[in-house]
């Protein structure tokens, strides 16, 4: 004959033992917590009754296991409390079990909402709240909450709407009395493995995720509870806590039903094992407590604690260590663990609840005063203007000193970073020294070489460096080749031997037609560097929606102006370019006399070069080589007088003379034409003035009404600032817990 054996967690209301609310017994919690353990525990619970939990992890005791592994019995056995059992799907939402130190007796329960319901089910939810003084209440206050949560009773058939089996709202107990600890303990749905009548994979899903959402947090101790009348191999949690803990720095095992694996069976031996942390190791470790029978429901909190006592004490479980066995162990390693967990954690909880604090009033800075007339509104806009003129004149005189300047620094200085976007001055500097070296290394259409021959190393009449690859490379032959044909297409009535000096306008125009190119780049790239760092500005300075109406009416649009200016201005730059050279600028008759100087120097050191003989002579009786230079002047002078001589070929002459004046004259250019970009494009157009597109000068002139419409807020916004608000408020209230106790 078979015995079926039946858990107090899988009892009905009815079945429940009825009882007052009982002052904390020696055999429940009084274990728990020493008075330094409460003078820390009650730090947290002050934290937590500022309404934090959603803000910043607090530490707890989280419950968790596959359905029906006994959760919620060594929930009941560890607190003292007897919780009413609905039906066979056990919890159906998460349940926070506060206990809270009070002279009186009695139970407060709430509904804490789930954040994604919709605003109107929200307020519904918040308004429920019930206080009690007997636990024999509680099984109908429970039901008016799952009531309120939409959760249905089993066997509900006729209704309209069908009721959810499981919701993401928590319902909050708390319960009050004398030598209770300030502890706080959750209870979550049981892990459900397959469909069922009654559960869907909507419900699966659901369950997992709230678990996931407790045990993910890393101020949580989870309490992995798993049923020794299964396999543990088949019961899921394991798997989930070790996901979220695989070092099991913070998971207790908890094994349950060890009476139910017949005595000297594998499964027993299996268990026991597992036990002694020898398979699935935890760092915490393993705890075995009994569940009660059904034949022992009506059975106290102290028999039933002497009946799991002789249980341990006579069956094979007795080669546990005693500390790893029974509920009244199980109170004392909690205490002990629950303590430790928290004090290392209140330093960091400290620091996350600051920085929270900080980003909280940021935020709430962000949204400005309220913004309902357009007299307040006017107001909001001068205050932003203000704080946004001074920011961007300081980003754009280079003056770095205010915190927007420092925070999340790029040291790459990359141009995608904002750190990097608010420091402008030194971004324009940086582009204007890329684009003057760009024009040095790629303005010019060809690279030249004037040394003698065929060969392409660079001289000293090169434009450019050798690592420049953009213009093409000319050697001596083909240089004069290029102005050869150009002087023919421009012969006038010169003389031959000489060339009309307009043939140096065509000829710069050639070398430079990339100039236009290569400066609009950089007035584009100027430009949007100077946009990207206004659109930051503003999106950090003020609301999203405030944000895009002053972008749009006003700060684009004059970005699109000033861009237009300097397009403007750099298009009558190019036009004065494409007229013919003009220069005073006596760099220009330097650089043509160092360029036939140049010539000489090479012309004499190559016939110094010819005319010098060395010989080696031995002296006569040593073993030294003396070595004797000779210069023969005579080869000097004639070589010297050979190479200078003048070219019969008159329009190779014409051309060297031209190349030296396109040399000297595009240098010079050059230089201008980069200072006048820069300075008379870059800087008169796009940078000066910044600021000054959104100040409280451009404010003051608005009228009310126009100013409501740039910056007049929505609903949306007046809910986020209430909020914000709020948290501030919970968040220095945390902060003064902490100011208080540590």
């Amino acid at each position: 004959m078979s015995e079926t054996v039946v858990f107090a967690e899988d009892l009905t209301p009815s079945d429940t033992p009825s009882s007052p609310l009982p002052p904390n017994p020696e055999t429940t919690l009084e274990d728990l917590q020493t008075e330094e353990q409460r003078l820390v525990l009650d730090t947290i619970a002050r934290v937590r009754k500022c309404g934090l939990e959603g803000t910043v992890s607090l530490p707890q005791i989280v419950v968790c296991g596959d359905q029906s592994a006994g959760k919620s019995s060594v929930l009941e056995a560890v607190t003292g409390i007897p919780f009413p059992r609905n039906d066979n799907l056990c919890t159906r939402y998460a349940t926070e079990i506060s206990l809270r130190l009070a002279n009186t007796e009695s139970i407060s329960i709430r509904v804490i909402p789930d954040a994604a319901r919709p605003q109107a089910e929200q307020i519904t939810i918040k308004a429920f709240e019930e206080s009690i003084t007997e636990f024999s209440e509680l099984p109908t206050i429970m039901d008016k909450a799952m009531a309120v949560m939409g959760i249905g009773k089993p066997g509900e058939t006729d209704l309209t709407v069908k009721p959810r089996a499981f919701a993401r709202d928590v319902l909050s107990i708390e319960i009050f009395g004398q030598g209770r600890p300030q502890l706080t303990l959750v209870d979550i749905p049981g892990l459900i493995g397959t469909e069922t009548k009654v559960t869907t994979k909507a419900d699966i899903a659901l369950v997992a995720e709230i678990t996931q959402h407790y045990i993910s947090q890393a101020r949580t101790i989870c309490l992995a509870v798993v049923s020794a009348a299964t396999d543990y191999a088949n019961q899921t949690i394991l798997e989930k806590v070790r996901e979220v803990d695989p070092e099991g720095d913070r998971t207790l095992g908890v094994i349950t039903k060890p009476d139910v694996p017949p005595g000297g069976s594998g499964s027993e031996q299996a268990y026991i094992e597992l036990a002694q942390n020898e398979d699935i190791f935890f760092k915490l470790g393993w705890h075995v407590v009994k569940n009660r029978h059904f034949n022992e429901r009506d059975a106290t909190l102290a028999e039933r604690n002497s009946l799991e006592e002789i249980f341990f004490r006579t069956t094979n479980w007795k080669t546990l260590p005693k500390e790893s066995v029974g509920v009244e162990a199980l109170r004392r390693r909690l205490s002990s663990l629950l303590f430790d967990h928290v004090k290392k954690e209140l330093p960091n909880l400290r620091d996350e609840l600051e920085s929270k604090l900080c980003v909280t009033k940021a935020d709430l800075e962000q949204l400005g005063v309220s913004r309902s007339s357009g007299q307040e509104c006017k107001a909001y806009l001068a205050e932003l203007s203000l704080d946004y003129y001074e920011t961007c004149k300081a980003a754009v005189d280079g003056h770095y000193e205010g915190s927007y300047f420092h925070q999340n620094i790029d040291t790459n200085f990359a141009l995608t970073s904002a750190s990097t976007l608010s420091r402008t001055r030194a971004v324009v500097q940086s582009l204007n020294s890329q684009f003057s070296d760009n024009m040095r290394l790629n303005g010019h259409k060809y690279q030249i070489n004037m040394t003698s021959g065929e060969e392409t190393a660079e001289s000293e009449f090169s434009f450019g460096a050798k690592k420049s690859k953009n213009p093409k490379k000319l050697n001596r032959t083909e240089a004069l080749e290029w102005v050869r044909k150009a002087l023919i297409r421009n012969r006038g009535k010169e003389l031959v031997g000489n060339f009309n000096p307009l043939l140096i306008g065509e000829l710069f125009w050639e070398l430079s037609e990339k100039w236009n190119k290569l400066a609009t780049a950089h007035v584009d790239k100027v430009s949007d560097v100077c946009s990207k760092f206004l659109r930051t500005l503003l999106h950090d300075k003020c609301p999203e929606d405030v944000e895009r109406r002053i972008w749009t009416s006003r700060i684009n649009e004059e970005l699109k102006t000033r861009h237009l200016a300097a397009t403007n201005e750099l298009r009558i730059l190019m036009e004065d370019h494409r007229n013919y050279p003009i220069n005073y600028n006596h760099y220009y008759t330097d650089t043509i006399a160092k360029c036939r100087q140049d010539r000489q120097k090479a012309a004499l050191a190559k016939s110094l070069t010819d005319a010098t003989t060395t010989e080696n002579k031995t002296i006569p009786g040593y073993s030294a080589v003396s070595t004797h230079t000779k210069v023969n002047l005579d080869q000097v002078v004639a070589s010297y007088s050979q190479n200078m001589n003048v070219d019969p070929n008159m329009d190779n002459f014409s051309c060297e003379e031209a190349l030296d004046c396109l040399f000297a004259i595009y240098k010079v250019s050059q230089k201008t034409f980069v200072a006048n970009v820069t300075m008379q494009v870059i800087e008169r157009h796009i940078v000066r003035g910044l600021e000054k597109i959104f100040s409280p000068i451009y404010v003051s002139q608005l009228e009310p009404a126009h100013a409501e419409a740039l910056t007049s807020e929505p609903l949306a916004a007046k809910r986020k600032r209430a909020y914000l608000e709020d948290q501030v408020r919970k968040l220095e209230e945390g902060q003064e817990i902490f100011r208080s106790v540590l």
